[in-house]
């Protein structure tokens, strides 16, 4: 559901190991697709999925066992909605949105029982309709039962993704898995969209990076109040991993910002602003990030 970076990568990948894999997709990204395949470009390998089996609609899929949830975050309630008939006939719904509300948000629409918690690690970005582009080498899923124990279907879905050579882990606490990409993601994405440059730049500069460093530090102090098992510790770890992205990776926001097209501001930057209020934690980085990049949160189309 949602056949973009996350989706359209990770969905190929099982399709091309010889899982039955529909991608749900829309506008021109859905029609290149049905006509021409979908391709992926990767540093690990590129991918030609010819035929390629895309749909409008949850119901043209009759039913599923995963259903893989990497729409935009502003879409979540919507496409939760229209995933009904196939969560009441049985499928799971794993989510790999950014953000850290996702399993919540989903958990209200679909129930609980329904939704798996997870994160996607990935650089990549539709490139253009039918194609997803991959920065990087790295890409990796991690998923979990939120209780922290082992299912049978997160079993069968990590088997599904060893076979199909796609690095996955199911940890003991997939809390903490996504509070800690949530303070990496934050950071990362709201000042590569802001600054305008990759994060390779913006590591080499001193001011620049005494604010993304400001910024992992708010995250992890949010999450440390909520008890996400998160610490002081984890900004260094933190900061460790932004220092081996690739010097010329950007984030999918400032992709999308570069287009035209709405932001995640408000699940990512405005999140920390948000959750920082709620457990009396201040986050003023990520407030001044939220407050310049919400003019840009509707895309193009609102002006």
């Amino acid at each position: 559901m949602g056949a973009g970076g996350v989706g359209g990568y990770f969905g190929a990948r099982l399709a091309a190991a010889g899982h039955d894999v529909v991608f749900i997709a829309r506008g021109r990204h859905l029609a290149a697709m049905q006509t021409s395949g979908l391709r992926i470009e990767s540093p690990v390998g590129d991918l030609h999925l010819a035929p390629t089996s895309a749909v409008a609609e949850p119901h043209e899929v009759g039913r599923a066992d995963v259903i893989m949830f990497a729409v935009k975050m502003a879409d979540t309630d919507t496409a939760a909605q229209a995933l009904k008939p196939l969560v009441a006939a049985g499928a799971a719904v794993f989510t790999f949105q950014n953000g850290v509300e996702s399993a919540d948000r989903l958990a209200a629409v679909l129930g609980a029982d329904a939704v798996v918690p997870g994160v996607a690690r990935i650089a990549s970005h539709i490139s253009k309709p039918g194609v997803i582009t991959q920065t990087g080498t790295f890409a990796r899923l991690e998923f979990g039962e939120a209780s922290g124990q082992a299912s049978a279907r997160t079993k069968a879905f990590l088997e599904a993704c060893t076979a199909s050579r796609i690095d996955a882990i199911s940890p003991d606490n997939i809390t903490r898995n996504i509070w800690m990409k949530f303070a990496l993601l934050a950071p990362f994405s709201g000042l590569t969209s802001l600054i305008r440059s990759p994060i390779g730049p913006i590591r080499d500069d001193a001011r620049a990076s005494a604010l993304l460093r400001k910024a992992v530090e708010e995250v992890v102090a949010v999450g440390t109040a909520l008890g996400k098992g998160l610490s002081a510790a984890d900004v260094e770890r933190t900061l460790k991993a932004i220092a081996s992205l690739p010097y010329e990776m950007t984030s999918s926001m400032a992709h999308d910002l570069a287009a035209g097209k709405p932001l995640e501001i408000n699940g990512l930057s405005g999140a920390v602003v948000r959750l920082g209020s709620s457990c009396g934690v201040a986050a003023p980085t990520h407030g001044f990030i939220a407050d310049c990049l919400g003019v840009h949160a509707a895309g193009k189309q609102a002006s």
